[in-house]
């Protein structure tokens, strides 16, 4: 009787010795039940875009299906508030640079955004896009610093919004070309392109998604990207830093996040898989189409990405004084 109860203490004992074996066999039956992948924009946007192609073909991988959840609002930051607070281990949000970099530094928030998610699997990027309506009369970037430099103040920017990526990578713009140009937000990127072909307003940092349609269309001229790179999808239009101006570096970045507690084996179940994903031909091909750069990342490398970005957005913001209205 004592050695049968030896040798059932030495069974606990020995799996409380294993926490990796039990962690790694719990992310070979995870998950248990349907994913949520959170999404912090309206259906249509770059960010549902880029989640849904990755959905449509991770549930395969995953043997569950991976239902794309909109949750717009707050600057993307709903969306993640929920996943933050997420207890039921299947549920993660397609980040943003607007909730994860910029929104931070604006908001106050009912979460911790470095404490309460964990970056699992980076995506890809979109760069911005300096682009100008067919009215205003430059065809280089540098053509349009002097023109603004001979009309201080009287060229408007385009945003979706203040605090967006279009509204800092303008900003960064302004300061690095010296120039006074004036914003001008809106709510969203539909009635900026609207108001930026009549002509209301003279040029924009829109997101490749938004805009490559208008400028394929020769409603717009798009002047530079921000990518280090020339994008695919444009390739006769330089980069900011082949126009002089290389601090003007501002992509539209997206990854998967998950709640901090999340099980470490889970964790890298699923970043192995969506970089499975972004490695198909047909997600490829899908994304590059849009302007989407992928690129793959080991996690650590992801987390030092997000913190690098939520740094040096927060020191962009508090150097122009940028605050939400």
């Amino acid at each position: 009787m004592q050695r049968r109860h030896l040798l059932a203490a030495a069974a606990v004992w020995g799996t409380c010795l294993l926490p990796g074996a039990v962690l790694a066999q719990d992310a070979v039956n995870w998950p248990t039940r349907p994913v949520r992948m959170l999404v912090g924009s309206a259906p249509g946007g770059g960010t549902d875009a880029m989640a849904r192609a990755v959905a449509d073909r991770l549930a395969p991988l995953l043997k569950q299906p991976v239902l794309v959840e909109n949750r717009p609002g707050v600057s993307n930051t709903m969306a993640v508030d929920v996943t933050a607070k997420s207890t039921d281990g299947h549920t993660m949000v397609m980040g943003v640079v607007t909730a994860h970099a910029i929104a931070p530094h604006l908001l106050k928030l009912g979460y911790d955004n470095n404490k309460d998610l964990v970056p699992v699997a980076f995506v890809g990027s979109v760069p911005n896009v300096l682009v100008v309506g067919n009215s205003v009369p430059v065809n280089s970037v540098a053509e349009l610093v002097a023109l603004a430099k001979k009309q201080p103040g009287q060229i408007n920017f385009a945003s979706s919004g203040t605090g967006s990526t279009q509204h800092i990578a303008a900003e960064v713009f302004k300061d690095a070309a010296g120039i006074a140009i004036t914003h001008v937000p809106y709510k969203g990127s539909a009635g900026a392109l609207v108001d930026l072909v009549s002509g209301q307003v003279q040029m924009s940092f829109d997101t490749m998604p938004s805009v490559i349609g208008q400028i394929k269309a020769g409603k717009l001229r798009a002047l530079a990207v921000t990518s280090p790179q020339r994008n695919p999808q444009l390739p006769q239009v330089p980069t900011m830093a082949e126009a002089g101006l290389p601090s003007v570096a501002i992509s539209a970045w997206y990854g998967i996040y998950m709640p901090a507690a999340t099980p470490k084996a889970v964790q890298q179940k699923v970043h192995d898989e969506v970089n499975k994903v972004i490695a198909m031909p047909e997600t490829k091909s899908r994304l590059e189409a849009v302007g989407a750069e992928l690129r793959p990342m080991s996690q650590p490398d992801f987390g030092a990405f997000h913190l690098a970005e939520y740094q040096r957005f927060g020191e962009i913001i508090r150097k122009n004084d940028i605050k939400l209205d």
